[in-house]
């Protein structure tokens, strides 16, 4: 049969904080603690972390190879700072004309930003059923494995600047641990070069660097091995494979199976043992002899009486043991088969929550937007509800004026101006009217508006 690796690829995540994700990491079968990797938000996270993946709280060093980058991940880190954002960070600061917004340590600046100051991926071949029996020279081969794919993903992803590389084998499947920065270059606001994830990490994208890898990881696999494994299918909706090893009960049912295999095997031997009872049986019964009074009637020993009554007590306890086992056997294939359906359907139905925890989050991120479109609307408005109260009162000053010095002084200059705009299309027959004619009450233009309404309507009503 041909043999099938499981590869998974896992890039840290925010979400990885929460209980769930955790518990996972808890009981994740492949012996180690990769699935619970988390966002590097600021320099806790990261001291955290070189905690974790050089495993400064205990001795067992010689289980730890870092192959890629230092001792010190926290200061491989910020040297990857001072590698790629420097330039930029000074040439921001020249085009700056005030201090306070010069930016002193671009790493402290984003620590005490929201952003993830650096990405940390997790990659594993094989499970705990691969490698439980393996021993330390087959394990620590997989240095040159995790070294070609250090090399394909500087080559996939080269924007994804490594800091620090470290594989661990003091777990049942040895598994690496690369910490590294996004970088998004050409940015209009800001640094033209930023730390940046969101947009170097998309669904579309890991996607298609985690088919990549997995395919080089084999390769790489294969060549040093010199073997000829295939991959495991990855299951739909998660980015990794999937593997019934990973039901939470399944390895004590399996155990359970095991149990009742060698009580089988045992019920078999019996069997076997019943099988040389049986043939006493019959050379019991072979040399029975008639009676003296009825040649009907067989003489038997009490003996033979007792040894045939202990093999039919035998022959009932094996049938039973038998037929136990082999239905306790059925069932549980039974529930291995129901189970595994069952979990790719709830690894189905959590891939579309994912979907829809994204669409939401761009909805209220859309939403959130509008609002503040709506709300610089609404200052806009009242501005200009402002300046047409303004003009309102600046156009009724105007039109008082000219009634008051054409109607009531007679003065002809104004008389002159009036019919001046008037021709010129300044005034209309409204504001015209007004200036020239005593009995018309000066209003500003909404308000004639809404008198030539109310009386055409009370025209109306007769």
């Amino acid at each position: 049969m041909e043999q099938e690796l499981a590869y998974s690829f896992h890039l840290g995540s925010d979400k990885n904080k929460r209980k769930l994700a955790r518990k996972v990491a808890k009981e994740n079968v492949s012996g180690t603690t990769s699935l619970s990797n988390n966002a590097i938000q600021n320099a806790k996270d990261l001291s955290d972390v070189n905690k974790h993946n050089l495993r400064d709280y205990d001795n067992q060093t010689e289980l730890i190879r870092t192959i890629y980058g230092t001792s010190d991940i926290v200061n491989d880190v910020k040297q990857v700072y001072l590698d790629e954002f420097e330039q930029a960070r000074l040439e921001y600061n020249q085009k700056q004309t005030r201090n306070d917004r010069k930016i002193d340590n671009y790493f402290t600046k984003v620590c005490e930003s929201q952003n993830d100051i650096a990405c940390e991926i997790i990659i594993e071949l094989g499970d705990m059923d691969f490698w439980n029996d393996k021993d330390e020279r087959y394990r620590f081969k997989m240095v040159d494995v995790y070294n070609e794919q250090i090399k394909d993903l500087i080559k996939i992803i080269p924007d994804f600047k490594i800091a620090n590389a470290t594989i661990h084998f003091d777990e049942t499947s040895p598994h690496m641990h690369i910490v590294g920065i996004p970088v998004t270059l050409n940015c209009t606001r800001g640094m033209k070069k930023q730390v940046g994830k969101s947009k170097l990490f998309t669904k579309a994208t890991l996607t298609e660097i985690q088919d990549k890898m997995r395919n080089a990881c084999i390769k790489s696999f294969n060549k040093f091995y010199d073997m000829d494994f295939k991959l495991k299918e990855k299951q739909k909706g998660r980015n990794q494979d999937i593997n019934v090893n990973e039901m939470g009960n399944y390895r004590e049912i399996k155990k359970q199976l095991k149990q009742k295999e060698q009580k089988l095997e045992k019920a078999n031997t019996q069997t076997k043992k019943l099988d040389n009872s049986s043939n006493d049986i019959n050379e019991i019964l072979n040399n029975l002899k008639p009676t003296l009074m009825n040649k009907n009637n067989m003489v038997i020993s009490n003996e033979d009486v007792q040894k045939i009554k202990n093999y039919t007590e035998d022959v009932k306890d094996i049938t039973k043991t038998v037929r136990s086992v082999n239905d306790l056997n059925m069932a549980i294939k039974d529930f291995e088969h129901s189970a595994f359906e069952i979990e790719k359907e709830n690894r189905s139905l959590k891939y579309e929550v994912e979907l829809k925890d994204n669409q939401i989050d761009s909805l209220k991120r859309e939403l959130s937007t509008k609002d503040k479109i709506i709300g610089r609307l609404q200052t806009e408005k009242e501005k200009l509800k402002q300046e047409l109260q303004k003009f309102k009162g600046f156009w009724q000053s105007i039109m008082s004026h000219f009634h008051k010095r054409i109607c009531y002084d007679k003065n002809e200059n104004y008389k002159i101006v009036s019919d001046d705009l008037y021709k010129n299309g300044i005034f209309d027959n409204n504001d015209n009217e007004i200036a020239n004619n005593i009995a018309r009450k000066v209003t500003i233009p909404d308000e004639n508006k809404q008198t030539k309404n109310k009386k055409r309507n009370n025209d109306t009503r007769f």
